[in-house]
Formats: C-alpha cells, structure tokens, sequence
C-alpha cells in the first residue's frame, strides 16, 4: 500500500537532485535518509551534541537548496 506525503518544492528539488537515473522516488529517499531510526540511537548523543548536529544539518540543507535554486533560476 502506498501513502502520499506533502513535501516542499525545496525538498522534493533536493531530493529529485540526489536521484539516479535508476532509482525510483522512494529509494532515493531511503538511501538520503540512511542510517538508524532515531529510536535506536536514543540517549548515546547528549543534547547538546544532537542539537549541534542537528543546526549544522539545518544550515548545510539551507546552502544546498540556495544553491539548487541558483542554479535553477539560471536555466529559467
């Protein structure tokens, strides 16, 4: 069974950019995402540590889709 998600265009732009020309939606996505369920590694990280990882996320995501519409915007 599948479900339908809303994602913004930024995402789905990211996520569209990471796939393979072998690759459906979904394994992108899985492959992009990786790595273990949050609730495995829960109380391993400090909440310092996962806030520090999780901004430095927030700012790498924001630079890489600034740069995506850059060059977006350049072919329009």
């Amino acid at each position: 069974m599948s479900k339908s998600v809303r994602i913004s265009e930024e995402l789905h732009e990211y996520i569209k950019g990471h796939k393979s020309e072998n690759e459906t939606m979904e394994e992108t996505i899985r492959r992009l995402i990786g790595g273990p369920h949050p609730e495995e590694v829960a109380g391993i990280l400090s909440s310092e540590t996962a806030d520090t990882i999780r901004d430095r996320l927030d700012t790498k995501n924001a630079l890489d889709a600034d740069a995506k519409r850059t060059l977006r915007d350049r072919f329009e």
